[in-house]
């Protein structure tokens, strides 16, 4: 795969809607070959697939990751580290250019392009749609959906009710994300004109993985319902075990690739590590803290670096004195890559285990938790990089971790505390879980600010940018510590 022509495709991308949009149509005479108004899927869809793997990491993943507490900011991102998000510049970024301009409006362009002729394409483009709205409304709560990307057709788009987001309400013309993911598994069985190959930077056109990935994206949304409609979660959680067709090898895992090229790199690469903002996003001190209590600390090294054979944290939001640059301990290969080649990982084998795990406490499906639960820890620890020997010492040195016990609530603590561990540079997720569940006890950070100085933010704030844009926005917007519709 070329990425350098994938991160170009990005960039022209973003600007499709724009220039198609706000151009009138010229005659023939003047129509300029150099800037084209209509692109065809094969550019559309490494677009979209990027601009995921970017809201991923980049600043959405780096803010999420300072409030569930894997890193603290020493310097640059401390209003971030101490609940000072409303109209930060990255969360703007987040959903302006990645979220919406990136991936929503292309994705619905590429929709439109292909429903009919190259259904294969609409397909994907579905169960990418399904995957970056619930990133959307998991961090906002209410946001445009169903009104969302269509252009002039609609320029002041509906905040749509998270809860509708999320079960569907056909009075409002607003498909469930879970329909919305059928749909797209729908749509890969149809005949297609033309069908991607390798402008399909995660799968390379293999849709027998995108098919899984879609069946995980379910599981992966239907255990957001657990304080909500666990009837729903069950029966969704159920028909996907039954059918037994979702990732259940490191090889499927649903990861947007980066290269090694300046300009293909890993978001958090190029931010953290190579730039002018380097050494500002550092282990945290409870994360460290937890590691050691669980005995971790190899696959701690595995995500954060450990200088002179030491880690070095540094509390969230503290006001003391930072340690010297080069003592910090800084996302790890495992996080960045060596040069930046480290994937955006959506939604993985380890995660998809311990939603299993937890639906196998919680409904009883079919299966063992416990096999589950160790199927997780495994994955996580074989995929950061961690021998074989090195995972079985782990789990004959420390059987009372990696083994269930205790009331279902206690393994449910387990389970989410192990999945966690696991979604090292996937914060968005930990952080859905952490709402969701109230797992792992984390402290309100040093020094914190922001709308509730007492409380993690349990939602990101509204832009303002975006209220003076569109009329629709909830105002008052809500305060950062009202919850979203499923949390706990």
């Amino acid at each position: 795969m070329n990425y350098k022509i994938i991160s170009k495709y990005f960039l022209i991308g973003a600007t499709v809607v724009a220039s198609t949009s706000s151009c009138s149509k010229f005659i023939d005479v003047n129509d300029n070959p150099n800037s084209p108004t209509d692109v065809v899927p094969k550019v559309i869809l490494p677009t979209t697939s990027m601009a995921i793997g970017f809201t991923n990491v980049n600043y959405l993943g780096l803010t999420t990751s300072f409030l569930v507490q894997y890193s603290a900011a020493p310097a640059q991102w401390t209003a971030y580290d101490r609940y000072d998000l409303a109209d930060q510049t990255g969360l703007s970024l987040g959903w302006n250019s990645e979220i919406y301009g990136g991936a929503v409006n292309n994705l619905r362009i590429l929709i439109d392009k292909t429903k009919e002729t190259s259904p294969v394409y609409s397909g994907i483009a579905k169960i990418q749609l399904a995957y970056i709205m619930g990133v959307a409304t998991d961090l906002w709560g209410d946001v445009p959906y169903s009104e969302a990307g269509l252009g002039l057709a609609n320029t002041l788009p509906r905040y749509d009710k998270q809860e509708d987001i999320y079960n569907g309400n056909s009075a409002l013309g607003i498909t469930s994300l879970f329909d919305l993911v059928k749909e797209g598994i729908a749509d890969l069985d149809k005949t297609s004109l033309q069908k991607p190959t390798t402008d399909d930077p995660i799968y390379g056109g293999d849709i027998a993985k995108w098919k899984r990935a879609a069946n995980s994206l379910l599981l992966k949304l239907a255990i957001q319902l657990t304080n909500v409609n666990e009837t729903k979660a069950r029966a969704i959680i159920t028909e996907v075990v039954a059918g037994n067709n979702y990732i259940n090898d490191n090889s499927l895992n649903l990861h947007v690739p980066f290269g090694t090229a300046v300009g293909n790199q890993n978001p958090t690469y190029v931010r953290d590590i190579s730039s002018s903002f380097a050494n500002n996003n550092m282990l945290s001190t409870q994360f460290l803290t937890l590691m050691r209590s669980m005995n971790d600390t190899l696959r701690l090294s595995k995500f954060y670096t450990k200088p002179n054979n030491t880690f070095t944290s540094f509390r969230n939001g503290s006001g003391v004195a930072a340690p010297a640059v080069a003592n910090r301990s800084k996302p790890n290969v495992y996080i960045v890559g060596n040069t930046g080649e480290a994937p955006a990982r959506l939604i993985t084998n380890h995660q998809v285990q311990f939603i299993l795990a937890e639906a196998a406490v919680r409904y009883g499906i079919t299966g063992n938790a416990n096999t589950y639960f160790q199927n997780g820890i495994k994955a996580s620890m074989k995929l950061s990089g961690m021998t074989d020997a090195e995972v079985d010492a782990y789990f004959a040195g420390n059987p009372t971790i990696v083994n269930l016990a205790g009331t279902d609530a206690e393994k449910i603590k387990q389970i989410i505390i192990q999945k966690y561990i696991s979604l090292t540079g996937n914060a968005i997720e930990s952080y859905n879980d952490y709402r969701r569940t109230g797992y792992p006890v984390l402290e309100v950070a040093d020094q914190s600010s922001g709308d509730d100085p007492n409380t993690i933010p349990k939602r990101f704030p509204y832009l303002s940018t975006e209220a003076n844009t569109n009329p629709n926005q909830p105002k008052p917007r809500p305060l950062t510590n009202v919850k979203v519709w499923w949390a706990q």
